[in-house]
């Protein structure tokens, strides 16, 4: 059975979990993964490729290096499914950013934020990657914090408890 096919065949989290398992330290098997999650017409293998991709990174954070530029300019693509933007954001919130990709990544993480639509686990994540960022970009702390603010009421328990924390850490 192809990856492809494993993919899917169920949307589950055991299945997840054998994807990744099926990856386990191999770059190669994890480009293949990767190679679905950004090219495949399907939108339910992109959702589902998603899942193990974030996974898989947690695990091995070096697998994503190479694929950097590509998985970012995959986070703008118009009409990308919230389940692999919200895989996407997770997986880079615990990952040392590229210095090249800082700038960038600070720029659609804020759009995200700032957006009405985008789901609240988006914008989470969005905020825990821009606070990471504002250890060494200070000066965006103030932006940060002005965003929250105003979108304080609009946004759900989620978006304001992570938003609280951040708060105040960025006051310590």
């Amino acid at each position: 059975m192809s990856l492809r096919d494993t993919i899917l065949k169920e949307h589950s989290k055991a299945n997840c979990l054998k994807i990744v398992g099926w990856i386990g330290s191999d770059q190669k098997k994890f480009n293949e993964l990767f190679r679905l999650f950004l090219s495949d017409e399907n939108s339910s293998v992109i959702q589902r490729a998603s899942w193990p991709l974030s996974y898989a990174v947690e695990a091995h954070p070096a697998f994503i290096r190479p694929h950097f530029s590509k998985l970012l300019k995959n986070l703008k693509k118009p009409g990308l499914h919230d389940a692999a933007k919200r895989n996407t954001l997770r997986m880079l919130q615990d990952l040392d950013i590229p210095e090249r990709f800082r700038g960038d990544l600070m720029n659609t993480c804020f759009e995200y934020i700032e957006s009405v639509s985008e789901k609240p686990a988006i914008k989470a994540f969005s905020l825990t990657i821009l606070y990471n960022l504002s250890l060494q970009y200070q000066d965006i702390r103030p932006e940060l914090k002005t965003i929250i603010e105003d979108r304080w009421e609009y946004e759900t328990a989620a978006f304001r408890s992570r938003a609280r924390k951040i708060l105040k850490a960025i006051a310590s």
